[in-house]
């Protein structure tokens, strides 16, 4: 990671100030992006980076000049805790799917060329355990992950043979402000096994380290994503047990 260039979206808190940190730590130049300008501007100061805040989908170019002109690892970190059902109003589908995942597309469109014609490249992707599985109470944010992780498998299968390496960080409960959003949900799902932001950065330097793509910082995840390929009604019947305990504690 020495003197590598590396951009965070969603870097004022949470997953993406813990990973700020430990790229920073690891020798990395660090450019931090939040939409509030005053947290991005907190963490860069504190690990000696380059804050740029805004739009995560907007901050390529910005963030590359700012590094001289290369991104070598992008983090699209950044992302929207959507809940409700089918029934959520469109605005809120949309903006889930522009957050989480149009805004990985869009930074893909805009670094994958210099990363094709340099032969090398990182795409972090942090999507959630929900992206693998799913989360109850929560339709937008459930659907949008798992789009966030086809895109990343993608990316994956089309360009690692050219030299691009992608990553998709793939948590259950962290310990953050948007486990405290998931309210009731999170409690009875997401609280009970959360870990701190800075397990998922080590989990992320160690996979990266060995090339990884899936990074798994709660390793119970892969049996459960076992059992939903291999027994998809065992499984399906098994969330809708928590589904029913959801309810009954929510009345």
């Amino acid at each position: 990671m020495q003197n590598k260039a590396v951009v965070v979206t969603g870097a004022g808190g949470g997953i993406g100030a813990a990973l700020a940190r430990r790229f920073a730590a690891e020798g990395a130049k660090v450019v931090v992006n939040d939409i509030d300008a005053g947290k991005a501007k907190t963490i860069a100061d504190e690990i000696g980076g380059i804050a740029i805040p805004g739009d995560a989908s907007a901050i390529v170019e910005e963030a590359r000049d700012a590094l001289n002109g290369t991104v070598d690892i992008y983090c699209a970190n950044a992302g929207l805790a959507s809940g409700g059902t089918e029934a959520a109003d469109e605005q809120v589908w949309a903006r889930a799917w522009d957050v989480n995942v149009m805004a990985h597309v869009r930074a893909a469109h805009a670094l994958i060329p210099a990363w094709l014609e340099r032969g090398e490249g990182r795409f972090v992707s942090t999507v959630s355990a929900a992206g693998l599985l799913t989360m109850v109470g929560a339709a937008p944010y459930s659907v949008t992950k798992h789009g966030a992780y086809a895109f990343a498998e993608w990316l994956s299968l089309t360009y690692r043979h050219r030299g691009i390496k992608v990553h998709a960080i793939c948590p259950q409960g962290v310990r953050t402000d948007m486990l405290t959003a998931a309210g009731s949900a999170g409690d009875l799902v997401l609280a009970p096994t959360a870990i701190e932001p800075e397990a998922v950065a080590e989990a992320l330097i160690q996979g990266m380290d060995e090339d990884r793509f899936l990074i798994l910082p709660h390793p119970e995840v892969a049996e459960y994503y076992r059992v939903r390929a291999a027994e998809p009604d065992r499984w399906l019947a098994g969330m809708n047990h928590l589904q029913q305990k959801w309810e009954g504690g929510t009345k």
